[in-house]
């Protein structure tokens, strides 16, 4: 412990010299290792947001049904009748990538435990997957690790995992993303924070023995990868989803006693940020006996106490008259629960180890006054405009798509989740563009789904954001329900080169005019960057998790078709083939994104929900993004096992491929009932036009091409039983 500090440990330590000089001013003296330690993971990039915290402040974080921003463990919505929704998603992409299957399953039990922290039950997981070419040696062995990891860790505490996305690109190579977001259920005057305060109240240790895992483990996810970084395993959090369910259900049970002041999960910097953070909210200080902490390996010292990332783990603040029931509660499910320490008004943190004092640091400037940077930005080179493609077999191009790893059917990964645990499940993403999830007891219900083209997001980072905020958007309409919040998982590279930072800067103000433009704020999120090997970097990637509000659940649509229903095309389409996946079939990734006009995407996405939830009319809905239009209708096609029959517009019979693959933004595929007169509830400003009808056994293109239904479904199921053979 009284090691002394040489440049060798603070570089170790992911600190700059300006920042050592700081700690240095702020104590007034040199720091101990320990202390050094607890700065290094304060002030990692996970923990503070150093780099981006100026922009992340610039987005819109309020609405109407907004209870809870960003600031608390998730972020928090009220969805009436004295209900509310606590959503948040997180990344744990560098520990799922050096070990997949506890890297994955870690990132779900950590997520869950930040819902269920604030008092909510949670009823769904989702996640989004990012994995290198499949040709790569090492993509099979971490999808393999990944989603197992995922499915085993939700299945076993009863959650059920109902939808998410996962894209294949040679960019992610040495840098997999796993985005898990997780949404709970909680009464509203129920409610649980984070903010600690009353002197002398105890603090509470309860959950797994902490181990020597994931040390330093926020400061991993915050630096670039190398070819050693392999040796990083130590560094990953081992997970255990049964003590998960008994934390769960431990809690859950203690929070309808009225004892608990304050709770807070041990995730990242484990019980450095949980306590650090609790006392910062509370203006308070805290005396910490590390002796009382329970260890599950011999010797352990202050420093691996204090940055153990051991996972399922809780910070309590209880009422002093209600510490015989928390323990006697923590005792029934079988729980380590030992008092550790008490609150001061000092302002500091004091550490003790057998009666001696080993850390003596101000709360406020490691949890609340970290470093902000202003870095500099620069935009890259302008994208080249790729050649158009004028001829080309359409047919062939549409099962090349339905063939590749990207859009083949995704069964190999849903069977592995237990999408139906709980009961409440309606739909998982596997039948509508967003899993709905009944709220239980009541009529409501509730849709979730989270997106991101990173394509989009390379060419033009600001208008791939709004895409992916505006595809979450139209995503939850196409349900029937009304969007409310989001939660993002911003993904970048090293924020230290100009190019990244734009992209980064770029991304956030994508976000932020498309939430102001369809009153969608944030509530939660997590930035992951340094997602980099060997100066190799990821595209960005900011995901975004969308959350709506289903009223009636008998108003709930999906990929649903019936013979002889009408087929009608919300939206203009002008044939935007950039980026698109037509052509990059033809490996071709140059060019700009779709501009989104927020005006239409509002119009036709309020026009889309009325019909949805004031008439009878509308049997299935499916929103067109990647694809376009013919993306859409063959997935439909494959969900119903039914044919459609489609007219080619005139103007289109030329250029087919503008009006087939197009990818322009605000658009939907409606299936209308037969005798339903959808002219009555059309005005002026909707572009809407019959397409065609459910009919055959083909999807069929007149005067293009047609392919059977049962080829589609063959060539759709293809790619995934073979890969993993």
């Amino acid at each position: 412990m009284n090691e002394k500090i040489n440049d060798e440990i603070i570089q170790n330590h992911n600190l700059t010299k300006k920042e050592y000089k700081l700690i240095k001013k702020i104590l007034g003296r040199l720091p101990n290792l320990l202390e050094l330690g607890i700065f290094s993971v304060m002030w990692s990039e996970h923990c503070s947001y150093k780099s981006t915290k100026k922009w992340l402040k610039t987005l819109p974080t309020k609405g109407k049904k907004v209870i809870c921003g960003p600031g608390e463990n998730a972020g928090i919505i009220d969805i009436g009748d004295n209900d509310a929704i606590v959503f948040k998603m997180e990344s744990h992409n560098h520990p799922s990538f050096i070990e997949p299957y506890q890297g994955a399953a870690t990132g779900v039990g950590g997520i869950m435990r930040d819902v269920f922290t604030m008092g909510a039950r949670p009823i769904a997981n989702l996640n989004s997957l990012r994995f290198g070419d499949p040709k790569n040696k090492k993509t099979k062995n971490l999808l393999r690790g990944v989603v197992k990891g995922i499915g085993d860790y939700g299945n076993c505490v009863g959650i059920p995992t109902v939808g998410g996305e996962c894209f294949f690109h040679e960019n992610y190579n040495n840098n997999i993303l796993v985005n898990a977001m997780c949404v709970g259920l909680v009464k509203k005057n129920k409610i649980f924070y984070s903010t600690a305060k009353g002197v002398g109240n105890p603090v509470i240790y309860v959950g797994s023995k902490t181990g020597r895992d994931g040390i330093h483990g926020a400061t991993m996810a915050s630096a670039e990868f190398t070819d050693d970084s392999i040796t990083n395993r130590p560094q990953v959090q081992v997970g255990d989803p049964f003590m998960e369910k008994l934390l769960l259900e431990s809690c859950l049970e203690l929070m309808k006693h009225d004892a608990i002041i304050a709770i807070q999960d041990m995730g990242a910097a484990g019980l450095t940020s949980s306590s650090f953070e609790m006392a910062s909210k509370g203006n308070c200080g805290v005396k910490l006996f590390l002796e009382r902490v329970p260890c599950r390996e011999d010797r352990m010292t202050p420093y691996e106490m204090m940055l153990s990332e051991t996972q399922e783990r809780m910070l309590l603040i209880i009422k002093p008259n209600k510490k015989k029931l928390t323990f006697k509660i923590f005792e029934k499910w079988g729980l380590d629960a030992v008092e550790i320490g008490k609150l001061t008004n000092t302002g500091i943190m004091e550490l003790y180890m057998n009666k001696k004092l080993v850390g003596s640091l101000p709360i406020k400037p490691l949890a609340a006054s970290s470093p902000e940077y202003n870095r500099p930005s620069k935009k890259k080179n302008k994208q080249t405009k790729p050649k158009r493609i004028v001829k080309n077999n359409l047919k062939k191009t549409l099962m090349q798509i339905l063939s590749s790893p990207n859009h083949s059917s995704k069964k190999w990964i849903f069977r592995q989740y237990d999408s139906s645990v709980m009961g409440d499940t309606i739909l998982s993403s596997e039948k509508s563009d967003a899993a709905i999830i009944r709220i239980h007891g009541t009529e409501k219900a509730i849709a979730i789904t989270c997106d991101c083209n990173p394509i989009y997001c390379k060419s033009n980072p600001k208008i791939g954001a709004e895409i992916a905020v505006a595809e979450s958007w139209r995503n939850l309409v196409a349900t029937g329900a009304t969007p409310i919040a989001i939660t993002d998982n911003l993904n970048f590279g090293n924020p230290e080169k100009k190019e990244i930072m734009y992209e980064i800067k770029e991304a956030i103000k994508g976000i932020k005019n498309a939430c102001e433009k369809l009153s969608y704020p944030v509530v939660s999120g997590n930035v992951s960057l340094y997602n980099e090997t060997n100066k190799n970097s990821i595209m960005p990637t900011p995901v975004i998790g969308g959350v709506g509000l289903i009223e009636k659940i008998e108003n709930a649509k999906g990929f649903k078709m019936k013979e002889n229903a009408n087929i009608f095309l919300v939206g203009k389409t002008n044939g935007h083939l950039e980026l698109s996946l037509f052509y990059q079939m033809h490996k071709l990734e140059e060019g700009t994104p779709p501009k989104v006009d927020f005006a239409n995407e509002s119009k036709n996405g309020e026009f889309v929900k009325k019909l949805i939830t004031k008439t009878s009319g509308v049997i299935g809905c499916h929103d067109l993004s990647e694809g376009g239009i013919g993306l859409s209708l063959a997935e439909l096609c494959i969900s119903n096992k039914l044919g459609v029959k489609i007219k080619i517009p005139k103007k289109f019979l030329s250029k087919p491929e503008q009006w087939i693959f197009g990818e322009d933004q605000s658009r939907y595929i409606l299936i209308i009932e037969e005798s339903f007169d959808i002219t009555k509830y059309i005005d002026n400003e909707i572009y809407i036009e019959k397409i065609g009808v459910v009919n055959g056994e083909s999807l069929e293109f007149t005067n293009c091409f047609e392919i059977p239904v049962k080829s589609l479904i063959k060539i759709n199921n293809k790619w995934f039983n073979e890969y993993l053979r």
